[in-house]
């Protein structure tokens, strides 16, 4: 049910529209946001008895914080330590209504490791949900949504992500711009995930990109993320198809959402971490990793760690990039980056791999394959995997040939000369 569902909706759909003017604009995120969230890997873990280096407790935070600063993390732009679902009680205050952490995982309550996060020169984020209830069966924001963005600027949240369950998607569309209001009002700058367009893409709903634009930072586009490659190439896949209406909207300030890096977990091998790693910078993507950050081994780090890669991603002119074709079963997906030399970009280039026959696959592509269109002078090619393989110039009259592994990538800088 809808949180002002004692409000006309019409009424409040005209209430948008009269501060749309001031919607967001908040300043934040002008990039695409990283950090840290707890939710694919650790999920709703709460028994701290039995896995007490796992569960959902302030514990778990801190020590997260702490390596995103020792491991290297924050150097390279990690900033963002964010508590998804399952960190409350199971009920409001009976007094106040206020939100309660749980008081057994998060004894000292949130503005301890609010603290703690930020003395280490990092950003906290919060989870919780535009329905009744969260997608885990905690208390969500309906009837009290001024009250719990008032509670969140009280706790020096820095980021809030709004979830869609239990909650009617018709009512989104108003709901989500309320609630991103009343965080503005309070002062406090927050950056806003949002989720309605995932749920819209269950009903075979178009999102509404130019209010998302005006409310959101950043919002989650469809399914969730698992820790498997599988799953890594169907929300790829969902980006390929929906591109056209989706790439346009993405820019400074508010991004598409692929969803959490899952480096580091279970689920993908060496060379399956690097396609994910490459086509999230190509989209422009957030990367937010979930990840037991105590146990990632040192060359998948290097892989979240890969300054090249992160530049890309972090690109100042914010165009997301698109899958440019496919060729015997190797995709090409392009990206316009800086330096940009008399009007022409320079371009993240990856080639990922849909190839399942045993060995590398060599391939070729002209200028024109790739719409390339520094003519005259060209591009010098570097390998953003590789650091010191420098691939030369690139020229009309070239061909560009490369050498891509079953379920592999590689990923290349073309900087305009």
């Amino acid at each position: 049910m809808f949180g002002m569902r004692n409000v006309p909706l019409l009424l409040l759909l005209l209430m948008q529209l009269l501060r749309a003017g001031s919607a967001l604009d908040n300043g934040l995120a002008l990039t695409p946001p990283m950090g840290w969230m707890s939710w694919q890997r650790f999920r709703c873990i709460t028994d701290c008895d039995t896995y007490p280096d796992e569960c959902i407790s302030e514990q778990l935070f801190r020590r997260s914080a702490d390596l995103l600063v020792s491991e290297g993390y924050a150097d390279v732009g990690y900033e963002y330590v964010i508590i998804d679902d399952c960190w409350l009680e199971w009920n409001r205050d009976n007094m106040t209504n206020k939100l309660v952490p749980d008081r057994k995982r998060f004894p000292r309550g949130l503005n301890v490791l609010a603290d703690h996060i930020h003395n280490k020169g990092l950003k906290f984020g919060l989870y919780q949900d535009f329905g009744t209830k969260t997608c885990a069966g905690y208390p969500g924001v309906i009837d009290h949504m001024a009250l719990d963005a008032e509670t969140f600027a009280k706790w020096d949240v820095d980021y809030v992500k709004l979830d869609g369950c239990n909650a009617n998607v018709s009512d989104m569309a108003a709901g989500y711009p309320e609630f991103g209001r009343l965080l503005n009002e309070t002062g406090r700058p927050m950056v806003y995930s949002c989720s309605w367009p995932a749920y819209q893409s269950e009903f075979g709903e178009q999102p509404h990109f130019e209010s998302l634009k005006r409310h959101c930072n950043l919002w989650r586009n469809w399914d969730d993320i698992d820790d498997s490659f599988e799953s890594v190439m169907e929300i790829v896949d969902y980006f390929a198809k929906n591109q056209d209406s989706m790439q346009p909207h993405a820019g400074p300030g508010h991004w598409n959402d692929p969803d959490m890096l899952i480096l580091g977990n279970y689920g993908l091998s060496y060379d399956q971490s690097k396609v994910q790693m490459a086509i999230w910078a190509v989209l422009a993507a957030p990367l937010i990793m979930s990840n037991d950050l105590a146990k990632v081994r040192p060359e998948i780090k290097e892989i979240l760690q890969n300054r090249d890669v992160i530049a890309v991603n972090q690109d100042p002119l914010g165009i997301q990039g698109k899958r440019l074709l496919m060729k015997q079963n190797i995709e090409v997906w392009r990206r316009p980056i800086e330096p940009k030399i008399n009007g022409e970009y320079s371009y993240a280039i990856a080639f990922v791999s849909r190839r399942v026959d045993g060995s590398p696959f060599p391939i070729s592509f002209t200028f024109k394959e790739l719409s390339l269109f520094n003519d005259n002078i060209g591009y010098i090619v570097q390998d953003l995997f590789d650091k010191n393989n420098n691939l030369g110039v690139f020229r009309n009259e070239s061909q560009f040939k490369t050498r891509v592994i079953p379920n592999g990538v590689n990923f290349y800088k073309f900087t305009a000369l």
